[in-house]
């Protein structure tokens, strides 16, 4: 399952104006019903709700919890073993993109 551009483009948006929460949202729909699921696509997807979440724990001030979450993120992200190519490449740019906020915001 490759995430629609407009979910992804929404979901960057939201993180670039800092809406963290409302990020989350957007990709907690895909992720939920399949919460249960130990897929490497599922298991992603909840690491990237972990990333949005550690940004507004750390737009919180919630510092340590933020570097828990991400530690979180950091662990659960598993696009190596997506078979997928399109949807391997896809979750990479995500990645790369949680990666370079990161670095920017958090400095963890």
């Amino acid at each position: 399952m490759i995430l629609s551009n407009s979910i992804v483009k929404e979901f960057k948006t939201l993180i670039e104006e800092g809406r963290f929460y409302e990020a989350h949202e957007v990709l907690e729909e895909f992720w939920f019903p399949n919460r249960h699921s130990k897929n490497p696509f599922y298991n992603t997807l909840k690491g990237f709700i972990n990333a949005s979440v550690s940004f507004e724990l750390y737009k919180k001030g919630r510092v340590n919890q933020s570097k828990q979450v991400w530690n979180n993120y950091l662990k659960l992200v598993q696009i190596d073993e997506l078979e997928d190519t399109d949807l391997k490449r896809q979750m990479f740019e995500i990645k790369y993109f949680l990666d370079e906020i990161q670095s920017s915001i958090c400095n963890h």
